[in-house]
């Protein structure tokens, strides 16, 4: 059973990424931190996924939401079945993202 950081990216500008992927036979309680590491404006999506390459239009909890220059965004109190994934994006590099709390069998 995992603990703590479950997963972290530095987000490449406009590209889909896979922060944390529950794995198989366990089910996920976690919180998810967007952090915008310059003074620019970062417009970002945020998906709870189960297929992680190409997340539904209904799977995502944050869209094209501006995260302001050195700002953050946190979701909290997210529970994920085996399988499914947090996929983030930004229109902009230089975007880091945390997924952490815990899993369990």
């Amino acid at each position: 059973m995992a603990s703590g950081v479950l997963g972290r990216v530095s987000l490449a500008s406009t590209t889909l990424t896979t922060v944390y992927t529950v794995p198989v036979g366990n089910v996920a309680y976690l919180n998810i931190n967007l952090a915008n590491r310059t003074s620019a404006s970062a417009a970002v999506r945020v998906a709870i996924a189960q297929t992680a390459a190409s997340p539904l239009d209904s799977e995502y909890i944050e869209y094209e939401t501006n995260l302001s220059g050195n700002g953050v965004l946190e979701r909290t109190g997210l529970i994920l079945g085996a399988g499914w994934s947090v996929v983030a994006y930004s229109d902009k590099a230089n975007v880091s993202v945390q997924a952490y709390g815990i899993e369990q069998s």
